[in-house]
């Protein structure tokens, strides 16, 4: 009788865990920024889950860009490291280090803004199956803004 509660309270445990493990991977696979400008792919890697730009609405420089790059593949220019200035935007990791806090809620990550070069701490909210915000933020969470975007459906 006892090794049936046994195994019975196993059984519930380890389904717990993979709801659990279900729900925390709720934010991986590929979405659209807000306005659509690039799409970013989120997975986990070594326990956290990071985010990469996988493909941009405008990947070249305008021709009339003011520096000169009209034309060119967008890079990472706005970087404070001179050396990672030339690097592509497409393939960049732009969220870092986000771990599952639960209630569909990620936070301990990093979020750095290649339009400005700037990185900032993060938390992610899954607000639906299909759409994420994305709180970037300077000290508190208050202090910062949020974006929302959708699940890529192709």
């Amino acid at each position: 009788m006892i090794w049936r509660a046994g195994i019975l309270a196993l059984v519930f445990f380890v389904q717990v865990f993979a709801r659990a493990a279900d729900e925390a991977d709720g934010i991986t696979g590929v979405w659209r920024m807000a306005e659509d400008k690039s799409r970013v792919q989120i997975f986990k890697t070594n326990g956290v889950y990071v985010g990469k730009i996988i493909s941009l609405k405008d990947p070249s420089w305008p021709a009339n860009d003011e520096e000169g790059m009209g034309g060119k593949p967008k890079n990472d220019r706005r970087n404070p490291d001179t050396k990672l200035r030339s690097r592509p935007i497409v393939g960049l990791e732009l969220m870092s280090g986000f771990k599952f806090a639960g209630s569909q809620t990620w936070d301990s990550g990093h979020v750095y803004d290649p339009e400005n070069g700037k990185t900032y701490r993060g938390k992610l909210y899954l607000t639906s199956t299909n759409q994420l915000e994305l709180r970037g933020y300077v000290g508190l969470p208050i202090f910062g803004r949020t974006e929302v975007w959708r699940r890529a459906d192709d």
